[in-house]
């Protein structure tokens, strides 16, 4: 795959609908929503894909916790954004196992709480089962397919310092900002 295919075909648009869906999510923690604009190299999905998209820019350090020549040819040409350390990060991207430890991310400061990392993670699974979910956005309750509970609850224990999570698989993604109280099943 070139590096100069699988972007937004259209940019105006496609931001403008791309951003309204992941807004969406993030407002409604433990929601899954379809979001697949761009055609990111394999094996990453659409809706990570598109999320980078989205995310970076020139002034965003992104992390890719994994080798990913490709992808780091594929990001360069399309979002001008600077390859980073996860402790210098704005943005990051990997599979669960490969984003760990999390303490090396940026989590904001007392002052500066909007200067921490939010990770984008690739899943084999996103459904709505698993851990309940609590919190601004959600109505009673949600629940989600995630990796684990506690590294969530110890997130949230931060707030409102913290990282925030975009969780996706293939083409969809679901939202977990740190404001989120997760609880085990």
């Amino acid at each position: 795959m070139s590096a100069l295919t699988g972007g937004f075909t259209d940019p105006a648009i496609q931001s403008a609908q791309g951003f309204r869906i992941l807004m969406q999510a993030m407002a409604h923690p433990g929601t899954i929503h379809d979001l697949a604009l761009a055609a990111p190299p394999a094996p990453l999905g659409r809706a990570a894909g598109t999320v980078l998209l989205l995310l970076a820019d020139p002034t965003t350090p992104v992390h890719l916790a994994a080798p990913a020549p490709d992808l780091a040819e594929w990001l360069r040409f399309h979002a001008g954004c600077p390859l980073s350390d996860a402790e210098t990060a704005t943005l990051a991207l990997g599979r669960w196992s490969d984003l760990q430890p999390l303490d090396r991310f940026p989590v904001g400061l007392p002052d500066y709480p909007d200067r921490s990392a939010t990770l984008i993670v690739e899943l084999d699974r996103l459904e709505n089962d698993g851990p309940r979910l609590t919190g601004p956005g959600i109505k009673d309750h949600a629940r989600l397919s995630l990796p684990e509970t506690a590294a969530f609850r110890a997130n949230h224990a931060r707030a409102p310092m913290g990282l925030d999570f975009i969780l996706t698989c293939g083409d969809q993604l679901a939202c977990l900002p740190r404001s989120t109280i997760v609880e085990d099943c």
